[in-house]
């Protein structure tokens, strides 16, 4: 979709595009960077908005900036912030589908707080993880993870109280953070307990992933910041 807007800016189709890395499907983004690679100088400033002008309504670029040619934006370090929206006790308005999970049991939300800080620091994540190679570095770290009242996301069809999970690191594997949120539910639900949660990060854990996975629309990629 990116690149048939920019064919349309740019009149032709003499460029090529690096995308920063793709999420699951349902999965939205607050912020997404992606490298242009042209043979030609361009205005920026009037660039923008000839791209917004072909760019579908549930896109909207922000800015652009000029990067040395050594840059890749696959490789650069980054860290990734994720949040996980979600609600309790109630079913939500179907109007918040696309935005959050309502979970309609009862939940611990601060057992669910503490479970979340376990998710903190260097850990091997086997178990949140689906099919990983023989080359998958389970070992991650992550900066941090809270579970907090929402007051990000709003709108008036919302539930009167929303949370979020919020997760920071420089690198996660395929569904993990939809595994962790899964584990922190059946936590919040009394079917796990704290000490199942520390177990399962250890290196010496079955291996097997979860039985469950969170839905994928309570998921967000908020925020990217380029070590650079």
């Amino acid at each position: 979709m990116v690149d048939k807007s920019l064919s349309y800016t740019l009149g032709h189709f003499d460029f090529k595009t690096l995308g920063m890395g793709r999420t699951d499907a349902k999965v939205s983004a607050n912020r997404y960077y992606f490298e242009l690679f042209l043979n030609e100088e361009i205005n920026l400033n009037d660039f923008l908005d000839v791209f917004n002008e072909n760019l579908s309504p549930d896109f909207k670029a922000l800015s652009i900036k000029k990067v040395s040619s050594d840059f890749n934006i696959l490789d650069a370090p980054k860290t990734k912030e994720y949040h996980y929206y979600f609600s309790f006790s109630e079913k939500a308005h179907p109007f918040c589908a696309p935005f959050l999970i309502s979970m309609q049991e009862n939940l611990d939300i601060a057992l669910m707080q503490k479970g979340a800080k376990v998710f903190e620091g260097e850990h091997y994540f086997h178990k949140y993880c689906t099919k990983p190679s023989e080359h998958t570095v389970l070992k991650r770290t992550i900066a941090t993870c809270e579970i907090v009242e929402n007051t990000i996301l709003q709108a008036n069809f919302f539930p009167e109280k929303t949370y979020v999970l919020k997760v920071k690191g420089k690198g996660f594997l395929r569904y993990q953070i939809r595994l962790m949120m899964a584990a922190l539910f059946e936590l919040g639900k009394g079917n796990l307990t704290l000490g199942y949660i520390k177990e399962s990060l250890s290196e010496n854990n079955d291996g097997l992933p979860l039985k469950t996975i969170a839905p994928a629309s309570g998921l967000q990629l908020f925020a990217v910041e380029f070590d650079i």
